[in-house]
């Protein structure tokens, strides 16, 4: 069996904590775990795990595949829902591999109770039969869909519900929350897709062979992911084709998909109030509350939410208004990631920016320049290789270098500790989009 896992979603809807650049899945919100982390580790039982990621999140990825024998990665330029992740991953192996298809943001408690529900999955799926999970629901919810089923045989998706026809789903009983988890054979799967959904299949398979390939990942175009029609897979093909089957599970599920669900489990943070009650916060910093209730508070280095407790789905047209005017803010935490180690920023205004680069040892980052902004790096702990133009230069503790714009340079750490650099940018423009790399060590362009 194969576990793809998708974990190419944004998590808006946990927007200040998830950013694009480091979505919800890979955020270590359960001591030192990922949700990621947790979807291998509980499908520990496949033989190989196909990674359907997109592309700036590969290394944060990657870190958490060092203990994998068997893993493969189908790297997106830009999201395009899931059918066509859905339909790239089933192409990608033998038509006779039966495939478990699970979310990367999901939170799952009760690994044995997973289990016997994916076994039951399993013999379904060596059938024939296409197989959805249904979640047996707890209470009246409106932030999912619905399936509507009788024994193992699904009636009907139902997209999600008001309050009123939530309550009645529950009353009358058969129906499940849709997971969004399936298991199927590839063969039985692909038969179906080409029927109800010859255009996108092409398109995928269009996707994949003219991909870029590696022995651990295959890099899709730009052009050819553009063709894919944006669209998920209940729509695109699971409301359409006939005889699919449903497990029920009742193990614990969580979708992770609202604040709401997160404060119930997750310990709110340290914080101190005065009249108030039923509260959920999340920072680093003193947090004080006074005559306020059922409010959920997330703090971050640079943006904060507060919200009453079950309005938290909104939080996702939020996100879409402080994209349209701070896209940023969006994107990234003051921390960003990078295959050769970290930056953060520390201070920025007008003409500068102040970051703290941490470089872990054997990396370097690429022969680049500038045309923009010049750069000055000063040494704060480990030994700097640096490269400008054509001069090397060793940095200890507190000696420091000047870049200036349009220099070819390099910052290497050739030691068995991390390198940590204090850098000072100045310049008229200080995106991170100005960068010309000429050699990478991670095939970025």
């Amino acid at each position: 069996m194969t576990n793809v896992i998708l974990c190419g979603g944004a998590g808006t809807r946990l927007w200040p904590l998830s950013r694009t650049m480091m979505p919800k899945q890979f955020l270590k919100l359960f001591e030192d775990e990922t949700l990621f982390g947790l979807t291998i580790s509980r499908n520990n039982m496949a033989t190989k795990h196909i990674i359907v990621c997109n592309e700036a999140n590969y290394f944060i990825a990657l870190d958490e595949c060092k203990n994998l024998n068997n893993y493969q990665f189908i790297l997106e330029p830009f999201g395009k829902n899931t059918a066509g992740a859905i339909a790239m991953a089933a192409l990608s192996v033998d038509p006779e591999e039966i495939l478990l298809i699970t979310p990367s943001d999901h939170y799952i408690s009760d690994k044995i109770a997973y289990k016997k529900s994916l076994d039951i999955a399993v013999d379904y799926a060596k059938d024939g039969s296409v197989v959805t999970f249904g979640i047996v629901p707890t209470s009246p919810h409106t932030g999912y869909g619905y399936i509507k089923a009788r024994g193992s045989e699904v009636l009907r998706f139902i997209e999600k519900p008001n309050l009123t026809l939530a309550k009645s789903f529950l009353k009358e009983g058969g129906y499940f929350f849709n997971s969004g988890m399936f298991c199927f054979r590839a063969r039985d799967f692909l038969e179906q897709f080409e029927k109800y959904c010859p255009e996108i299949l092409s398109a995928a398979k269009n996707a994949l062979d003219n991909a870029i390939k590696d022995n651990e990942a295959i890099k899709i175009l730009p052009k050819y992911m553009d063709s894919i029609e944006d669209i998920s897979i209940d729509y695109a093909f699971m409301q359409r084709a006939c005889g699919i089957s449903m497990v029920q599970l009742d193990a614990g599920w969580s979708d992770m998909g609202s604040f709401d669900e997160l404060s119930g489990l997750l310990k709110s943070s340290d914080f101190k109030s005065i009249d108030s009650d039923g509260n959920f916060v999340l920072s680093d910093r003193i947090v004080g509350l006074v005559g306020v209730d059922d409010l959920i508070v997330v703090d971050t280095a640079d943006a904060l939410l507060i919200s009453k407790k079950g309005k938290t789905q909104d939080v996702k047209n939020l996100y879409s208004k402080i994209l349209e005017h701070n896209p940023n803010a969006c994107e990234t935490h003051t921390k960003v990631y990078r295959p050769w180690g970290s930056y953060e920023i520390l201070e920025e205004g007008a003409g500068f920016k102040i970051k703290r680069l941490i470089v872990m040892p054997g990396k370097r980052l690429s022969l680049q320049s500038h045309a923009y902004r010049s750069e000055h790096w000063v040494v704060v702990d480990g030994v700097a290789v640096v490269n400008i133009n054509d001069k090397e230069y060793c940095l200890n503790t507190n000696e420091s270098v000047y870049i200036s714009s349009g220099d070819k340079h390099r910052l290497s750490n050739n030691e068995n500790s991390p390198l940590i650099i204090i850098e000072v940018q100045v310049g008229d423009y200080l995106g991170e989009d100005d960068i010309v790399r000429y050699d990478d060590d991670f095939k970025r362009v």
